[in-house]
C-alpha cells in the first residue's frame, strides 16, 4: 500500500471524526479550512479557560506554522460567528497537530508505520478496547499493531478495522521526534522549491527563515 491513498474529493476524508457539538463545528469549519489550503485534523470543545474550542489543522504536506494558525483562525472566525454553533462564550484556539499527533486519516497511519501509537476503539476488538504498540501496516480497511508489551494470552499483533477506531495518537519517543523533524525540514525545502526561493546557506539561515 502506498502513501497516496484515495481521498474523498471536495469532502472530509478523515476516518476518525467528531460527535455531538464537535461534529457540528467540524462541518462548519472543514470546508472553510480547505478553501484556504489547509486540512482539518480535529475539533474539540473543552472546559479549559472557561470554554475553549480547539481546532487542529495542517497543510497538505503536514507542516503548520504560527502564521498558518493565524490564517486559519481568521478564516474560520467569521463562519463560526454566522452559524453560531456554541451557545456560550468561548475562546478559539487554532494549533498544529504536534509531534505526538492524533491519527485521523488512512494516510496518517501509513506515514507513521513503525512508530508507537495508543488507540481506543468504540467496540471490542480482540476482547479489548485499548491498544498500544507499533504500527506494522495499514491499508484501505484497517491497521495492524504489533503490541509493545502484550498482556497474558494476547496475540503479539492485532488487526484493527478503521471503522472501529474511536481515537488514535502517536506516542512521543526520540525516534518519532527525529523523524518528525526530518519530515518537517523536507516539506519546508519542497515548499521553498515550489515558490522558487533559494536554499538557506546554513542551518542557522534555515532557523532564521523559519522564525
Amino acid at each position: 500500500m502506498t502513501e497516496e491513498m484515495a481521498v474523498t474529493q471536495g469532502g472530509d476524508d478523515r476516518i476518525i471524526r467528531e460527535s455531538g457539538i464537535d461534529a457540528r463545528v467540524a462541518s462548519i469549519v472543514e470546508p472553510v479550512i480547505a478553501a484556504v489550503g489547509y486540512r482539518l485534523v480535529r475539533v474539540r470543545l473543552t472546559g479549559q479557560n472557561g470554554l475553549t474550542l480547539q481546532i487542529m489543522a495542517e497543510r497538505p504536506d503536514g507542516t503548520m506554522t504560527v502564521e498558518d494558525c493565524e490564517t486559519v483562525s481568521r478564516a474560520v472566525s467569521p463562519a463560526l460567528d454566522v452559524d453560531d454553533p456554541i451557545e456560550k462564550a468561548y475562546h478559539l484556539e487554532v494549533s498544529s497537530p504536534g509531534i505526538d499527533r492524533p491519527l485521523v486519516r488512512q494516510t496518517d497511519f501509513v506515514n507513521w508505520i513503525g512508530h508507537l501509537v495508543k488507540m481506543e476503539t468504540a467496540v471490542m476488538v480482540a476482547e479489548r478496547k485499548r491498544f498500544r504498540g507499533r504500527i506494522a501496516s495499514a491499508d484501505e480497511t484497517g491497521v495492524t499493531i504489533d503490541r509493545d508489551v502484550p498482556g497474558y494470552g494476547d496475540e503479539p499483533s492485532v488487526r484493527v478495522p478503521f471503522e472501529a477506531i474511536a481515537e488514535a495518537r502517536l506516542i512521543l519517543t526520540d525516534e518519532l521526534i527525529r523523524e518528525a523533524l526530518s519530515k518537517d525540514n523536507q516539506a519546508k525545502k519542497a515548499a521553498r522549491k515550489n515558490r522558487g526561493e533559494p536554499e538557506p546557506e546554513s542551518d542557522e539561515d534555515e532557523i532564521a527563515n523559519d522564525n
